[in-house]
C-alpha cells in the first residue's frame, strides 16, 4: 500500500477525533459516552449488557460509560418491568437535550471537515468507506 494513502488517512481521521473532542467541550462529554448516549436516543433504553454489545465494549467499560452519564444527568437506572432483576439504562430529559445538542455539534464537525468535497466526491468516498468498513 502506498503509505501516503494510509498515512492520509491517519490524518483525516485523526482531523475528526480532534474536533469531536472540541465539539463535545461543552457539555464535558467523551467520545464514548457522546456514543452511548445517541445509542440510547435512537434504540431507547437498554439493559446495561445490551449497550455494551451496541457499543461493541466490554462490559465493565459500559458501566464505566454509564456511570459518567449518570454522574452528569444524562441518563437513569431504572427497574426493567419485563424483569424486575434487571436495570435499564435511559436518557433523562436533559440527556435527550444534551444529545440532541450535540448530534447538531457533530453534524457541523462533520461539515467542516468535508466541507471542500463536491457532492459526487462525497458520494464516492461514501462508498469507498462502506467497501473498506466491510458487510
Amino acid at each position: 500500500m502506498d503509505d501516503s494513502l494510509s498515512d492520509g488517512f491517519r490524518a483525516v481521521a485523526r482531523r475528526m477525533r480532534e474536533a469531536a473532542r472540541e465539539a463535545l467541550a461543552p457539555w464535558d462529554v467523551t467520545p464514548a459516552q457522546a456514543r452511548a448516549l445517541g445509542t440510547l436516543l435512537r434504540a431507547g433504553p437498554l439493559r446495561l449488557g445490551d449497550l455494551a454489545d451496541a457499543l461493541r465494549i466490554a462490559p465493565r467499560s459500559a458501566t464505566e460509560v454509564v456511570d459518567a452519564l449518570e454522574g452528569g444527568g444524562l441518563v437513569e437506572r431504572g427497574p426493567d418491568p419485563a424483569d424486575r432483576r434487571a436495570t435499564l439504562v435511559a436518557p433523562t430529559e436533559r440527556g435527550r437535550e444534551v444529545g440532541d445538542a450535540i448530534r447538531a455539534a457533530r453534524a457541523a464537525e462533520a461539515e467542516s471537515v468535508f466541507r471542500p468535497l463536491s457532492e459526487a466526491d462525497r458520494a464516492h468516498l461514501a462508498r469507498i468507506l462502506r467497501t473498506l468498513t466491510g458487510p
